[in-house]
């Protein structure tokens, strides 16, 4: 039967969370004690894509007879949870106790607590039955990873998106420089017509060429899943009913038809980490975008993007099993509670601010924000807890990604809150991991680039074929 992890208390508690227990403590508190046993066996676990690519993570448990082994399920479970949002997969491998397999065969099926990721990853991401392997640890399959270049394209006329769950950005770029940008307030998650995103994607567009001679190439950001240009899943789809969904699956490639340039759409989070590594001309980039949820993009040392989800907003990391419930997945603790706007309403009421009525999200957001501007204590305190949050996320990042350089922006980064959580984030690392503090550095872009960045960056991903040039 599982246990619950022994949790672990942050030397920094979130001075309005202090029930926040960091993932990464428990992970690494657990890890100790099963070398501490003298009784760890091996625990391998495979995540499969449909494109023959194949993740493996290497850890241990507790050995099946040990008094403490009803830990290793729930351990596993949590360990898994975050590695399918992280990587993406549809078949599972469970290299290690046959307890661990069938444990989480049956969490990841339907009916069980992880029902929504099996539907999300098996038939609606990869398109495929979603299956567990139980097997022994040698039996699970070598890893096999892929690596792709990604954008950094300058040349020409082009055209750069970013599609937010509260804003779209557009900007026009003339052989890199800017000449043109635009934010507009938008609701497109309560929207059930897919012609009103498609009408307000190329109102955007049409806006942006209209500031340029001609047109090149337009590279777009967006929250959600996409594969080769295709919507597999996304939040700003969210209320087109079934039925109807056919006709977003293809938005993208619609639209590329309609302007007749190359086209070419990715995960807002990539995007963002594509922006840091420009900006710093090196890899190993985990980048994090806090807007309505929480984005997340990752280039590698090689300075490629892996082909991995990164959708991190529904990766744990808070393991505190009062913690909050995320509404789609039915998941706690996840990431888009903790990095976004969401937490920004979650925390306000326990600071002392009551959040308007009659407003837009971004217009809820930025009345928050306004009290932080004014000096309102509460409110410094909201964005210092999400500083502390990062700096426990982080460490718990390190141990799937290596890093060299984290990237936060978004509309939860602008005016005083950006620098906030970046010094909180870097408190934590220093008190608590300093050899991480050591080695990977954080970075809060300026403004300008916090708010179009993504757009910009987005604008860079196509190559231009030589004879429109």
């Amino acid at each position: 039967m599982e246990k619950p992890l022994e949790l672990v208390e942050p030397r920094l508690s979130p001075p309005l969370d202090p029930g926040f227990r960091p993932a990464v403590l428990a992970s690494r508190a657990f890890q100790r004690a099963v070398e501490e046993s003298e009784a760890a066996v091996p625990l391998v676990l495979g995540l499969e894509r449909p494109d023959g690519s194949l993740s493996r993570f290497e850890t241990q448990v507790f050995h099946p007879h040990h008094p403490r082994s009803g830990e290793n399920l729930t351990y596993a479970e949590r360990l898994l949870k975050f590695l399918l949002w992280q990587r993406g997969g549809y078949k599972v491998y469970v290299g290690g106790p046959e307890s661990v397999g069938d444990y989480i065969k049956a969490c990841y099926s339907p009916g069980g607590a992880r029902e929504f990721d099996y539907y999300f990853m098996g038939r609606d991401v990869y398109e495929e039955p979603f299956t567990v392997v139980s097997c022994k640890p040698s039996e699970v399959p070598a890893g096999r990873e892929s690596g792709r270049p990604l954008g950094r394209h300058l040349d020409g006329c082009r055209i750069g998106f970013d599609l937010g769950a509260s804003d779209r950005k557009v900007s026009a770029l003339v052989d890199g420089k800017v000449v043109y940008s635009e934010e507009v307030v938008w609701e497109p998650g309560v929207q059930n017509d897919p012609e009103y995103h498609y009408n307000e994607i190329m109102t955007a567009l049409k806006t942006a060429a209209s500031k340029m001679p001609r047109v090149d190439a337009i590279g777009g950001s967006a929250a959600g899943v996409y594969v080769d240009n295709r919507v597999r899943v996304a939040s700003l789809f969210r209320a087109v009913p079934q039925e109807r969904y056919h006709k977003v699956r293809n938005l993208f490639l619609r639209i590329r038809d309609k302007m007749g340039v190359p086209l070419e759409v990715v995960n807002d989070g990539d995007v963002t980490a594509l922006a840091g590594s420009m900006s710093l001309d090196d890899g190993g980039v985990l980048g994090i975008a806090m807007g309505s949820s929480e984005a997340g993009g990752y280039v590698n040392l090689e300075g490629n993007i892996t082909g991995w989800l990164n959708e991190l907003a529904f990766a744990p990391v808070d393991y505190n099993p009062e913690a909050p419930v995320d509404e789609w997945s039915g998941d706690v603790g996840c990431g888009g509670l903790y990095f976004s706007q969401q937490c920004v309403f979650r925390l306000a009421p326990k600071a002392g601010i009551q959040i308007p009525d009659g407003m837009t999200k971004a217009e809820q957001l930025e009345s928050v924000q306004a009290e932080l501007e004014a000096g309102h204590e509460g409110a410094a305190r909201i964005w210092q807890s999400i500083g502390y949050y990062l700096g426990y996320g982080i460490a718990h990042y390190a141990d799937f990604y290596e890093l060299k350089h984290v990237l936060i922006l978004g509309r939860c980064t602008s005016g005083r809150g950006g620098a906030i959580i970046l010094a909180s984030a870097q408190e934590v690392l220093d008190a608590e991991f300093p050899e991480l503090a050591a080695r990977i550095a954080l970075h809060l872009p300026d403004e300008k680039s916090r708010r179009v960045g993504q757009a910009i960056a987005a604008a860079s991903l196509p190559a231009i074929n030589e004879e429109r040039v």
